[in-house]
């Protein structure tokens, strides 16, 4: 196989049916896994998140060695590459996660139950844009320029956000989501427990865990629109696409009580998504390009490992040394997110 992600082999997938339906068992026993812990709301530990955070590290590091060793270096780097993308997308998904927990005072012992919620919706929406995608791939020509141009606005728009701080103004009452709910169904004020709706004075009511969790659930239609292109931008085969996804997402929900102080010291994240979906933008644009003229240069899968490493610690050390006197979790470090 060429150092080219995108070369005609790459087409024969890793998923044969019964790793599909292997993955596919897998995820939906970890989720309900996921769903028994956050049977009884509780405020989760730093402990209990560690523990969880390491067990969904370690699961996506062991399978990348098996690709490795089952299926070559050329699909272990497609599968790390695109796990990594994957990964700093959903950190910054994580932050707008937080935006939403904080902007609907949601109970801490409720927070987990909320993101399980948008992860479970992330994973149904990946796996529909991913099997777009690859249909999208096979018929036709231009589809890479497609996903290139999706990815520039995407960072371009990243970079606007960024200087203006646009995603840092969550305003409840202007959200569509919740002004369409409210149109429907009555709301309460008060949450209870993890119920979504309740009956008061003989009518059904939503309340505001309902409320939220549509809201995340939105959110996850934007992330899935820009991680799918950018991880097609690293390899080709629809299972390592959805592998990535899947364990990129499945450990959020530990992760994000993990980082949830150092989450909004990660003030430059943004720019670095940017770059990094900007360079795979570019990336997929000299790919297509290159099937219509082979003197076009294209990228290969080690160097955009590299970038992509290289631009995260980057963006990882100015952020923590941009907000090394601010204290972790202040409103002041928040509004500096920019």
């Amino acid at each position: 196989m060429s150092e080219l992600s995108y070369a005609a082999d790459s087409l024969q997938s890793v998923g044969t049916p019964s790793l599909w339906a292997i993955t596919i068992l897998g995820v939906l026993v970890l989720l309900a896994l996921d769903f028994l812990v956050t049977r009884r709301p509780h405020e989760v530990s730093l402990k209990e998140a560690l523990g969880w955070s390491a067990f969904y590290i370690a699961l996506p590091m062991a399978f990348g060695v098996w690709v490795w060793q089952r299926y070559g270096s050329d699909q272990g780097l497609d599968f790390y590459a695109g796990y990594l993308v994957e990964k700093s997308l959903s950190v910054d998904n994580l932050f707008v996660f937080m935006l939403l927990l904080a902007a609907f005072a949601v109970p801490s012992v409720l927070a987990q139950r909320v993101l399980l919620f948008g992860i479970t919706g992330a994973l149904v929406l990946r796996g529909i844009f991913i099997a777009l995608g690859a249909a999208a791939l096979q018929t036709l020509d231009f589809a890479f320029l497609i996903f290139a141009l999706i990815l520039l606005v995407t960072a371009a728009k990243l970079l606007r956000d960024a200087f203006t701080g646009h995603e840092q103004a969550v305003d409840i009452t202007n959200m569509r989501s919740v002004r369409l709910l409210r149109r429907f169904m009555p709301v309460v004020h008060e949450y209870h427990g993890t119920k979504m709706t309740v009956r008061v004075d003989g009518r059904r009511a939503l309340t505001p865990l309902a409320l939220v969790v549509v809201a995340v659930l939105a959110t996850d239609v934007v992330f899935a629109v820009d991680s799918v292109p950018a991880v097609y931008g690293i390899t080709e085969d629809p299972y390592l696409v959805f592998a990535t996804n899947a364990f990129a997402l499945l450990g959020l929900r530990a992760l994000y009580f993990v980082l949830h102080a150092a989450l909004s010291r990660l003030v430059h994240l943004t720019y670095g998504l940017a770059i990094i979906l900007a360079f795979i933008g570019v990336k997929l644009g000299l790919h297509w390009a290159h099937g219509i003229w082979e003197g076009v240069p294209v990228i290969p899968t080690e160097i955009s490992l590299l970038v992509i490493i290289v631009v995260l610690t980057v963006v990882t050390l100015t952020s923590l040394r941009a907000t090394r006197n601010v204290v972790p979790g202040s409103k002041e470090v928040v509004t500096e997110r920019k």
